[in-house]
Formats: C-alpha cells, sequence, structure tokens
C-alpha cells in the first residue's frame, strides 16, 4: 500500500517555502507573515542532525523499562549484575536496551576489569534529576 501525503502546497517531499501558500486561512497566512514567511519558519527549526539527536533520546526515553534502568543507576553507577536484578532480562535483551541509552547518549559504561559499570552522561541525569 503506498502513503499518500496531502499538502496544501500541493508537493509531498522536499516541499520548499517560496512565497504564499495558496489555499490557506487568512489567519494562518497573517501570522506566517508576521514570523517573516516561510523562509523565515524554515530558518528556525533545528538542523537535521539535532532532530536525530533528539529523536533518538525520546526514542531511549519513551520505553519503561530503560527508564528504570535510568533511575537505578542515577544515584550511583552499577555493573550489569545489579541492574539485572532489577529487570529481569535476558543478557542479550539487557544489552539492547542499555545499547539504545548509550547511542543517545544518556548513559556511558566504562570498563573495570571484566566489568562494565554504567552511569549517567550529565545528559541522562537531566531526566531523572531529583526535585529539589
Amino acid at each position: 500500500m503506498r502513503r499518500v501525503t496531502h499538502s496544501c502546497c500541493k508537493k509531498t517531499a522536499g516541499c520548499k517555502p517560496e512565497g504564499k501558500v495558496p489555499d490557506i486561512p487568512e489567519q494562518i497566512q497573517q501570522e506566517l507573515d508576521r514570523l517573516g514567511g516561510l523562509d523565515a519558519l524554515l530558518e528556525r527549526m533545528p538542523p537535521e542532525d539535532e532532530l536525530e539527536e533528539t529523536s533518538r533520546v525520546y526514542h531511549a526515553l519513551s520505553d519503561p523499562l530503560r527508564l528504570s534502568v535510568l533511575y537505578l543507576i542515577r544515584d550511583q553507577p552499577l555493573c550489569v549484575c545489579i541492574i539485572n536484578r532489577f529487570t529481569r532480562l535476558s543478557g542479550s535483551k539487557l544489552s539492547y536496551h542499555l545499547n539504545i541509552l548509550k547511542e543517545s547518549g544518556l548513559i556511558e559504561g566504562e570498563y573495570h576489569g571484566n566489568w562494565i559499570i554504567y552511569s549517567l552522561t550529565e545528559k541522562g541525569q537531566q531526566f531523572v534529576a531529583e526535585p529539589k
């Protein structure tokens, strides 16, 4: 099944903001004009790499199990064996979730001999900080 995207500018992918958009409510056009037009609206968008990074973080935070891991290591770094006592996942599933948290920049793992000790990064601390 092919996905059909409807757009007010009669284009789908790669719609370039050029001039006024036909067939939109006057109120919306006035607000766009107030902001400086479509080009100004586009300039307010974060760069693509920043959108991708933010998406990775929200994906990591969207799973209750991964949030649990963040809260477990909030107060002190822990090894996988302690994290696993709380999550009760198989090694491969826990590794999968830890990897998502690492790729999003919320946790980091540091080798201590045969052990990997996981801790929050500064970014990770922002999401599970204790209320003041």
